[in-house]
């Protein structure tokens, strides 16, 4: 989200919790629904205000290992004192690294902390282009390990690659993380907080989109199909399916807030956090849970 709306949640959960210690739809050229599928949702769990608002994976390695959030409770005393006060959502290599998406509210550079399966941290920046956005929203590790994308807020109409850092051999620490290539989208997308991997050239999206204008319903769960696998010598295309609403339910009316999104590959679960307006933000946002048919 952008910094000033990121600063008006922080305002807001802050004082609630005070308080509370004292709450299928397709483009223009659609895809055939059977090429889609359907996501129905078969669960949930109460997502904490401060640790799992943000964002969440699934962590393979080591074994029977716990699910992994964000929010503004997990970011290190240290890094938001160096200004980095707003962590994404993350993702994680099959291999067992594990990569967090930080974002301060002004600068040239992006970062990307990496935890590797031994346990020791590292951090790569990115210095932006003349042409990227500040925030970074999210992060996503293509199947193989060696491709991370990552994207911007707004209406946008391309996501961005870099070498996965810590696990791509062209990436340090001392250097700056390069961009190496761009997905193009056929469609526009707008306030893409999270995407995972399904499969080598399938993303699902979580869009945090309060107006419904690009797909004709608000607050949508997408699919995007690449043209090809990443692989940081080529862009690629993107083509964008709006499957369904996310669940917008809560004890209150007002603006909910799509987050984060993790495909589990092993037992085949979508997840998808949504914020609850208001005061319950503190009661009834919700971890949603999915599964095709």
């Amino acid at each position: 989200m952008p910094a000033s709306a990121r600063k008006r949640r922080h305002t807001a959960l802050a004082g609630l919790v005070a308080l509370a210690t004292a709450a299928v739809v397709s483009l223009v050229a659609p895809s055939p629904a059977a090429a889609a599928g359907t996501w129905t949702e078969t669960g949930s769990d109460r997502a904490d205000p401060l640790t799992e608002s943000q964002g969440l994976t699934s962590v393979e390695v080591p074994a029977n290992s716990p699910n992994r959030y964000t929010g503004i409770g997990t970011i290190p005393v240290g890094l938001s004192a160096r200004g980095w006060n707003h962590v994404g959502d993350p993702d994680a290599t099959y291999g067992g690294y594990y990569i967090e998406p930080y974002q301060r509210d002004s600068g040239n550079s992006k970062m990307f902390r990496v935890q590797a399966p031994g346990g020791t941290w590292s951090e790569y920046v990115h210095t932006l282009g003349p042409d990227e956005a500040l925030n970074n929203s999210w992060a996503a590790v293509s199947p193989d390990g060696q491709w991370m994308l990552s994207g911007e807020w707004g209406t946008m109409t391309r996501l961005l690659v870099f070498p996965t850092p810590g696990v791509n051999p062209s990436t340090s620490p001392s250097a700056n993380l390069p961009r190496t290539g761009t997905v193009r989208l056929d469609h526009a997308v707008r306030d893409v907080q999270g995407c995972d991997f399904s499969g080598p050239t399938t993303l699902l999206c979580s869009s945090d989109d309060p107006d419904g204008s690009l797909f004709g319903l608000t607050k949508p769960l997408l699919r995007i199909d690449l043209s090809a696998a990443p692989d940081g010598t080529a862009d690629v295309s993107g083509h964008v399916t709006a499957l369904r609403q996310l669940p917008l339910r809560s004890s209150c009316s007002g603006n909910f807030e799509a987050e984060g999104i993790d495909y589990d590959r092993r037992s085949g679960v979508l997840r998808v956090i949504v914020v609850s307006p208001g005061f319950c933000v503190l009661t009834d946002s919700k971890t949603y849970k999915f599964s095709q048919s």
